[in-house]
C-alpha cells in the first residue's frame, strides 16, 4: 500500500479548507476527516504489523509533506511501534514535537513520551529539563506526559514540573497545568487540592478553574 498515494485520493478541497481554517490556517490540509484517517490507519498498520522495526524514513517523509494528515498519520504510525522505542529516541520525539507545532501535534506526542519514561527512569531527569525548555511545546508535552497514569502517577515529578512553569503568561502552559490536574484529581482528589490551596497565590486563574473542575 503505497499510503500517500492512498491519502492524495482521499482529498475533499471543501474539508480541506474548513479544517485548516479551525486551526488557524497554520497548516494545510487533505480534507481527509479523522473517521476516515483512522479507518486508513487500521489498514495500513494492519500490513505492517509483523515489521518489528521503526522506519525512521517513513515518518521524516510524512514530517516532509505540508498536510497536516500525514503528521498525524506518522504520531499515530509511531504509536502503533510504540513497543520499539527506547531511551535513545528521545531525541528524535523531541525534535518531532518542535517540528510544524501545535497543540495538535505535541497533544498526540505526549502518548509516546510517556510510555516511554514508564520503561525508562532516566527519562523522568529529561522531563524536568523539558519542563524549563524555551519551546513552549516542549513544556506543554512534560506537563501532560502522565495524563491517564492514575494510581502510577508519580506525583513528585508532577509537582516539580508544574511549579517549573509558574509565572507562565502563555495559554497552552496554563491550560495544560490545570488538564494535568484535573486528570490526576480523578484519582486523588485530595492531592490535587491539597496543591491548588498550596500554590493558588502561583498559579494562573485558568489554571486553578481547570484543574478544580471535579474537586
Amino acid at each position: 500500500m503505497d499510503i500517500f498515494e492512498v491519502l492524495y485520493e482521499k482529498r475533499d478541497e471543501e474539508n480541506a479548507v474548513n479544517m485548516a481554517k479551525y486551526m488557524k490556517n497554520k497548516f494545510d490540509f487533505l480534507g481527509i476527516n479523522k473517521p476516515e484517517l483512522k479507518k486508513i490507519e487500521r489498514e495500513y498498520f494492519k500490513e505492517i504489523k509483523n515489521k518489528e522495526y521503526i522506519d525512521y524514513d517513513f515518518v521524516n517523509k510524512c514530517y516532509g509533506d505540508s498536510n497536516r494528515e500525514l503528521q498525524y498519520f506518522a504520531i499515530d504510525y509511531l504509536i502503533n511501534k510504540k513497543r520499539y522505542l527506547t531511551n535513545e529516541d528521545v531525541p528524535f520525539i523531541k525534535n518531532l514535537i518542535v517540528t510544524k507545532s501545535w497543540w495538535d501535534t505535541s497533544d498526540m506526542i505526549y502518548k509516546l513520551i510517556a510510555d516511554m519514561a514508564l520503561k525508562y527512569e532516566d527519562i523522568n531527569e529529561i522531563l524536568i529539563s523539558w519542563s524549563k525548555d524555551n519551546n513552549i511545546w516542549i513544556r506543554r508535552v512534560s506537563i501532560i506526559h502522565q495524563l491517564h497514569r492514575k494510581e502510577k502517577t508519580n506525583t513528585k515529578l508532577l509537582e516539580k514540573i508544574i511549579v517549573n512553569n509558574f509565572g507562565s503568561d502563555e495559554f497552552f502552559i496554563n491550560k495544560a497545568i490545570g488538564w494535568a490536574l484535573r486528570d490526576y484529581s480523578k484519582t486523588n482528589k485530595e492531592w490535587v487540592s491539597n496543591f491548588i490551596n498550596k500554590y493558588k497565590d502561583k498559579m494562573s486563574n485558568l489554571s486553578i478553574k481547570e484543574a478544580s473542575k471535579y474537586l
